[in-house]
C-alpha cells in the first residue's frame, strides 16, 4: 500500500506553503554559534502566523475603521457592513445551518466560557478527561454559578471502548450537553465526531465541539456533522488579531445570561429593569473587535479557496514524515491516546526519556532555530493519562510548514542524543536557557530594555 509520504514529493508537500504564504515565513533567527537560520516554526498548535493575505486585508480596511451598529457616519456604516459580512463568512466556513447564530468572541476559551453561561439552569453537562483546559475548566468552575452539574468521564484504552463508555453514560442519566474536542492539542487525535453526535442526539443531548485544532486544519461542518455548537480561534486560524467565534443553535444563546453587561447588548434600560437583545448582540457588549473579525473572515475565505483536500494532504504528509523520522530515533517516544483512532491532525507530542523537555526545547531553539512547545499544553489530565506529568515536547504543523522544517527537527534530535548539546544550559526562573547567551535581540521597539539572555527565556505560560 502506498503511503501519503511516498505519494508526495517534497515539492508536493510544500505546495500549500506556496499557495498560502504566511507573514514571517522567511524570518531568520540567531543561533548560539553566531550563524543565522530561517526559523522553523513547529508551534502552530499554540498560535499560527498570519497569512500574508490576512495582513493585506487588515491594511486595506484599517483606513475604513469606525464605530459599528450605532454610528450615522459613512465610515461607521462601512465598518458595520464589513463586520456583519465577516460574521456571515465565519458562519459559512463551518457550514452553519440557516437558523444558527455566529457570535464573535476573543478565542475558543472565550467562546466556551460564553456557552457555559447559557446552559439551562439545572442541566447536566458531560465532558471527557482528555480536554484542553479551555474545554474543561469552564464547565467545572461555572457549574455552581450557573446552576448546572458537570460530570468528567474518563476515557478508555481504545476509541471503540470510549464510545461505548460514552453511550452507557448518556443512557444512564440525561445530559443537556456533551462537549468534546474536535482534535487534541496534544496528539491531534479525536473521537469520530459524527458518531459522538449520533450517540448524544439519540439521548436528547446536544454536542459542542472544541474546534480550535480541527477547524484550521481539516475544516468542519455543523450541518454535516449534526453538532450543535463549534468554537474556534482566529490566532490558530492564521488571523492573530484577537477574534474567535462561537457558532451554533440560537435558542440557548437568545435567552441565556448575557456574557457581558454593557452597551450594545440591550434594547432598553431603566433603573428597575433591563431588556436584553437576542444573540448575537446579547453576548457582544461593548465595542466589538471589527478588525479581528474581518481578519478571521479573510483567513476563512483563503482556506476555503484551497483545492479540495490540499490542506489535509499537506499536513498528513508532514505528520507522517515526522512520525517516520522520530520513530527511527532510539530514545524518542511518540505519545498516542488510542491505537485505533483515525489519522490525527498535524499535531504530535513526544518525550525523550531521561531528558528534561524544557532542556530539549531550549536546545532545539538555540542550536537549530526550531520552535516547538514544551510543558503540559494546558491539558494536565491528558498528560497524566499519557504518563507525562513532568511534561513533553510538541511539534505542530500548518500551511506555512515545509518538509525542511520537519527534517531539521529529526536531524537535530538525532544530534542531541548522539553528540549532545554544543552549549551549556541552566535553569533561570524555572526555564532552561543558554548559559551566557550572546545571541542578539531582534532590533524592534520594546525589546531594547531586555538583557540578551531574555531572548531565550520563557514566560509564565509554560504549560500552554
Amino acid at each position: 500500500m502506498t503511503t501519503t509520504t511516498e505519494r508526495l514529493s517534497c515539492a508536493d508537500v510544500d505546495a500549500v506553503s506556496a499557495l498560502l504564504p504566511v507573514v514571517g515565513g522567511n524570518t531568520t533567527v540567531p543561533l548560539v554559534d553566531g550563524t543565522q537560520r530561517v526559523y522553523a516554526n513547529l508551534d502552530y498548535a499554540a498560535s499560527a502566523p498570519a497569512l500574508e493575505a490576512v495582513a493585506a486585508r487588515v491594511t486595506e480596511v484599517l483606513p475604513l475603521y469606525a464605530s459599528v451598529h450605532r454610528g450615522a457616519g459613512y465610515l461607521s456604516q462601512v465598518s458595520t457592513a464589513l463586520y456583519e459580512s465577516a460574521r456571515q463568512t465565519i458562519a459559512r466556513f463551518v457550514d452553519a445551518r440557516p437558523d444558527d447564530v455566529a457570535i464573535i468572541t476573543r478565542n475558543t476559551t472565550d467562546s466556551l466560557n460564553l456557552l457555559a453561561g447559557v446552559v439551562p439552569t439545572g442541566s447536566r453537562v458531560l465532558v471527557l478527561d482528555i480536554e484542553h483546559h479551555a474545554n474543561l475548566l469552564p464547565w467545572v468552575h461555572s457549574a455552581d454559578g450557573h446552576g448546572h452539574q458537570t460530570t468528567i468521564l474518563p476515557i478508555a484504552d481504545t476509541v471503540a471502548e470510549t464510545l461505548a463508555r460514552l453511550r452507557d453514560e448518556l443512557a444512564r442519566q440525561h445530559y443537556a450537553l456533551l462537549t468534546v474536542t474536535g482534535a487534541s492539542n496534544v496528539t491531534g487525535e479525536a473521537l469520530p465526531v459524527d458518531e459522538v453526535v449520533a450517540l448524544a442526539h439519540a439521548e436528547g443531548t446536544r454536542v459542542a465541539v472544541d474546534g480550535a485544532q480541527l477547524v484550521p486544519h481539516r475544516g468542519f461542518s455543523l450541518a454535516a456533522s449534526g453538532a450543535d455548537y463549534v468554537a474556534f480561534s482566529g490566532h490558530k486560524t492564521y488571523a492573530p488579531f484577537g477574534a474567535g467565534a462561537l457558532v451554533g443553535r440560537r435558542d440557548w444563546l437568545d435567552t441565556g445570561s448575557p456574557y457581558l453587561a454593557g452597551g450594545g447588548a440591550v434594547r432598553d434600560v431603566r433603573a428597575d429593569r433591563t431588556v436584553w437583545q437576542p444573540a448575537p448582540a446579547r453576548h457582544e457588549a461593548g465595542s466589538p473587535n471589527v478588525i479581528g473579525a474581518i481578519a478571521l473572515a479573510e483567513a476563512c475565505d483563503q482556506l476555503a479557496a484551497l483545492p479540495a483536500g490540499a490542506l489535509h494532504a499537506h499536513e498528513e504528509a508532514l505528520r507522517a514524515r515526522l512520525v517516520a523520522g522520530l520513530s527511527a530515533i532510539d530514545g524518542v517516544e511518540i505519545a498516542r491516546i488510542w491505537p485505533d483512532s483515525a489519522p490525527p491532525v498535524g499535531v504530535l507530542t513526544f518525550t525523550v526519556p531521561g531528558h528534561n523537555p524544557g532542556l530539549v526545547a531550549a536546545y532545539l531553539s538555540a542550536e537549530h532555530g526550531i520552535g516547538v512547545r514544551d510543558g503540559r499544553f494546558c491539558a494536565h489530565p491528558l498528560l497524566a493519562h499519557l504518563d507525562a506529568s513532568d511534561g513533553a515536547i510538541r511539534a505542530s504543523v500548518g500551511v506555512g510548514t515545509t518538509s525542511e522544517a520537519v527534517d531539521r527537527l529529526v536531524t537535530a534530535l538525532t544530534t542531541y542524543l548522539s553528540v549532545g548539546p554544543a552549549s551549556g544550559y541552566e535553569i533561570v526562573d524555572g526555564c532552561w536557557v543558554v548559559v551566557e547567551d550572546t545571541r542578539p535581540l531582534v532590533a524592534v521597539h520594546g525589546l531594547d530594555h531586555l538583557a540578551a539572555t531574555a531572548a531565550a527565556a520563557c514566560g509564565p505560560a509554560l504549560d500552554d
